[in-house]
């Protein structure tokens, strides 16, 4: 099991963007996923970059991909999605609707956000072409053995999410201008002042989700750090990494040194808490009674 580190969620701004990739250089990472999920009217800042980050990327010998949105809906996107598919490079879906784009016989790989939820979907994709799938975070430990079984029976390979806020729905509106007022064609870019997402609490004050533009994820963050040998066993081929603001190349030398034994999950999560938006950690989707719950120790 190895780790890929996922498309950006967040809208920072080029020069942090930037900063990131080039960072991600020397981090112990096989795969790195590139481009838009969220908003399409975040990609004009930093499209033109896109060419020079997976150029470096894959001269510090990283494998990498190509992100559709995660809801297309406009003539401009359906077009860039198209687009994507001429770059030869492998391109992950995030709406199943971006197949009508795919030329037959064109490899591809699958996000978080496409709802595998069982072997016939997965050997639906698969037979499309899917040759990589990361599955949606909602899963159980059991159904995710029953599809990494599925996969490997198929040739493809399984990832699970293994850090960062949860990714949950995708909507026409946006949140984000909504909570400042604003019209989400006069949004202003407002999800730029929440480098990680925004909270939001439930009436009795509970941090219960964050959103994201159009987006909404989880508040608290998805650590898979107790898991990472049952979902070995389970036959899962890498962990998922969500980008975050802090040190996430540490945090990528952290996850390579829990799956190379070299640290417990414990001082894992030690090292890793301080950093989590929000300052909370979840993995209750594994196998407990919800997916917000946290059922481990927060320190070594």
């Amino acid at each position: 099991m190895d780790l890929t580190v996922g498309a950006n969620l967040f809208f920072w701004t080029t020069d942090a963007t930037r900063g990131f990739y080039d960072r991600l250089r020397a981090a112990p990472v096989a795969r790195i996923v590139v481009g838009e999920v969220v908003c399409s009217k975040r990609l004009p800042f930093w499209e033109h970059d896109i060419p020079l980050i997976l150029a470096s990327l894959r001269e510090a010998g990283k494998e990498v991909a190509l992100s559709t949105l995660g809801l297309i809906t406009l003539n401009r996107e359906r077009a860039k999605t198209r687009d994507l598919f001429d770059m030869g490079l492998p391109v992950e879906i995030n709406d199943i609707t971006a197949l009508k784009h795919l030329p037959e016989g064109t490899p591809f790989w699958v996000g978080p956000l496409v709802n595998v939820y069982n072997e016939g979907t997965l050997a639906y994709l698969a037979r499309r072409g899917a040759t990589r799938i990361c599955l949606p975070p909602e899963l159980p430990l059991k159904s995710i053995a029953a599809l990494c079984k599925a996969g490997n029976d198929a040739g493809v390979a399984v990832e699970v999410w293994g850090h960062g806020r949860l990714p949950l729905a995708m909507s026409a509106r946006c949140y984000h201008a909504r909570l400042h007022d604003r019209a989400k064609d006069n949004c202003q870019f407002i999800c730029n002042a929440d480098l990680d997402g925004r909270e939001v609490d439930t009436l009795d004050g509970q941090a219960f989700l964050s959103v994201n533009g159009v987006q909404t994820l989880s508040a608290a963050t998805g650590c898979a750090a107790y898991y990472t040998e049952a979902l070995a066993e389970a036959g899962v081929s890498a962990l998922r990494l969500s980008p975050q603001t802090g040190d996430f190349a540490g945090l990528c030398q952290g996850y390579a040194d829990r799956l190379a034994g070299k640290i417990s999950a414990a001082d894992l999560v030690a090292k890793l808490l301080p950093e989590a938006p929000g300052g909370r950690f979840a993995d209750g989707f594994f196998d407990g009674p919800s997916g917000s719950d946290w059922q481990h120790p927060l320190s070594a």
